[in-house]
């Protein structure tokens, strides 16, 4: 007597694919297809991305962004921003002979009262004592708070892309140490 067997169904053909949308603070393009088997296996994951693909602005190849999916219907993922970050190798690039870099660890509120967390990487001309580098450390997260504090979130990322919050830290932190460069290492929201 010959048996039956059932044929199994791939996984993988059950998959529906969602077109994921960066936040519209960046962008209101698709950036991407990823497949799930429905719409709650969706919300919740983040995907890391190159912010120069989705602002198309070659000066922006270094910064990575982690979108997380906020909400799925259909097949269309509308995403937030979960962190920006710059890539070691960019950050490795700026630390010369003859200076000091100050890294300052912040978690900060920004105006609406959310938390955020700025992790910045702060580069002098040239050598300094460990006095003015905790100056410097004490100033940026001044520096920081008050500037977190007086922005929305929307407000803020768009000034971290821009720069803007980069040179007017060169600014203010230059008063107490010539400073080079003032980088983001980590924004985590």
């Amino acid at each position: 007597m010959a048996t039956t067997t059932q044929k199994s169904v791939d996984k993988w053909k059950l998959k529906k694919w969602f077109e994921v949308y960066p936040p519209k603070v960046i962008s209101g393009e698709v950036i991407g297809s990823v497949p799930a088997a429905d719409d709650k296996s969706m919300v919740g994951r983040i995907m890391k991305v190159n912010l120069s693909w989705i602002t198309h602005n070659p000066n922006h190849s270094f910064s990575v962004v982690g979108l997380r999916v906020t909400d799925a219907s259909g097949n269309i993922a509308n995403t937030s921003i979960a962190y920006l970050e710059q890539q070691y190798s960019y950050l490795h690039s700026l630390v010369r002979r003859h200076s000091n870099v100050v890294y300052t660890h912040d978690r900060v509120n920004d105006k609406e009262g959310k938390a955020i967390t700025f992790k910045l990487l702060i580069t002098t001309q040239s050598k300094v004592p460990a006095r003015t580098k905790a100056v410097i450390r004490k100033n940026a997260s001044a520096f920081v708070a008050g500037y977190a504090a007086a922005r929305s979130r929307e407000e803020l990322l768009k000034s971290l892309i821009s720069g803007e919050l980069q040179g007017e830290g060169i600014t203010k932190l230059g008063e107490s140490a010539p400073i080079s460069k003032v980088e983001i290492k980590r924004i985590e929201f």
